[in-house]
């Protein structure tokens, strides 16, 4: 039995894991910008070098996620921080861009260990999952808005390869450190609970499965389309001249309201069932992308700060609402999926980007990402209903007779 300093100190890593998986996802966005003045390439032919990794992040979710529910959930995330270390301090040596698309792929090949893995660790240490869950969040949260800003920043003051080099040293240094203070799991992957605290019938499971399917697949084109092209997007619409450190700090306090949101979505689904809070929230993305994709100036700024916070704030509900009705046996397996296909499409939505934006520039990729994110409307708003009488019978069956 681990002890409550031992928990706290997994958990400790398990959101220092989600602020740096997400940050180094993220730092060639801001790094293309510089490498277009390198090497003399249009935005669109660079950007379309991270599709590979993106595209390895979420392919390889799954094997990640079977792996850690047969093996072991602390090992993979050693794994994770040394494998993640290591392809960054590649990438910092690349010598063409064939071998920087080459070790961004294995960056991302690592990287997608994360979540099937971490989320499944936190939801069964957490104690209060709500707010657990939401901390971990914020934490992936300023990982996105630190790598825009701190990336900028280390490119201005040292060159690209800086922006590779720190993180890939400071991901190894993690490494180190975790399998020195988290011992190995005492638990035996057979002796997971096999029921869901609340059990679906067969029917119903498979309806809203392939309803998380679609989730799935338009959270991702939206998170990955919004978040990859933001850099961008303020670069080029909040005016001309603007210097790259001012884009990258705008683009990481535009980030930062997604950590807000998080903690405020954490204390709401105390008071608020997951799944009435979770087709607001959609409600609210939708809203904010199709804001942003008419907006420039300052109300872009405010318009990518809504989209931005309802993004981060439907992935803590997503995870809550999934764990709610799948069963601790299953959870790695189950998160690895939502997460191959969440991810699978990020490699999409980079490619999406470099079409879109050649054709029409953001005007047409922001118009089309409106488009997907009311697709996660309707999806949820029917995972509302369908759980919501869900709900209901079961509040009924535990009120005692009169």
């Amino acid at each position: 039995m681990r002890s409550e300093r031992e928990i706290r100190t997994s958990i400790g890593f398990i959101n220092w894991g989600h602020a740096l998986d997400h940050y180094v996802m993220l730092i060639f966005p801001t790094v293309v910008i510089s490498l277009g003045v390198v090497y003399d390439r249009s935005y669109a032919e660079l950007i379309a070098l991270g599709t590979a990794s993106f595209v390895a992040f979420g392919v390889f979710a799954l094997p990640a996620g079977w792996l850690a529910d047969r093996w072991s959930r602390r090992n993979m995330m050693a794994l994770f921080y040394s494998g993640c270390g290591a392809s960054l301090i590649a990438a910092g040596f690349s010598p063409n861009l064939i071998v920087l698309a080459g070790t961004l792929f294995v960056l991302g090949v690592f990287a997608s260990i994360y979540h099937p893995v971490g989320t499944a660790m936190l939801i069964e240490q957490a104690r209060r999952r709500g707010r657990s869950l939401a901390f971990n969040g914020v934490c992936g949260n300023f990982g996105a808005a630190l790598s825009a800003g701190v990336t900028a920043a280390l490119i201005a003051a040292f060159g690209w390869r800086a922006g590779f080099f720190i993180p890939g040293v400071v991901c190894l240094g993690t490494a180190l450190i975790y399998v020195r203070l988290v011992p190995r799991e005492e638990k035996k992957a057979s002796s997971r609970a096999t029921v869901a605290e609340v059990p679906l019938a067969t029917w119903l499971a498979a309806t809203i499965f392939t309803l998380f399917i679609v989730i799935a697949i338009c959270a991702g084109l939206v998170f990955n389309i919004v978040s990859v092209a933001l850099p961008k997007i303020v670069d080029e619409r909040l005016g001309a001249g603007v210097p790259l450190v001012f884009v990258g700090g705008v683009a990481s306090t535009v980030f930062m309201c997604g950590a807000i949101a998080q903690l405020a979505v954490g204390r709401l689904v105390e008071r608020v069932p997951a799944h009435i809070l979770f087709a607001a929230i959609a409600t609210l993305q939708f809203l904010g992308v199709l804001w942003a994709a008419q907006a420039a100036g300052k109300s872009l700024i405010l318009a990518l700060a809504v989209a931005m916070a309802a993004i981060y704030a439907q992935v803590t509900v997503n995870d809550l609402v999934i764990a709610r009705y799948t069963a601790d046996a299953w959870r790695g397996r189950v998160y690895a999926i939502r997460y191959f296909l969440t991810f699978l499409v990020s490699g999409a939505a980079v490619s999406a980007i470099a079409i879109l934006y050649g054709r029409g520039g953001f005007d047409l990729v922001l118009g089309t990402t409106a488009v997907i994110a009311l697709g996660f409307v309707v999806a949820t708003a029917a995972i509302a209903v369908l759980v919501g009488g869900v709900e209901k019978q079961r509040s009924r069956a535990v009120v005692p007779a009169e």
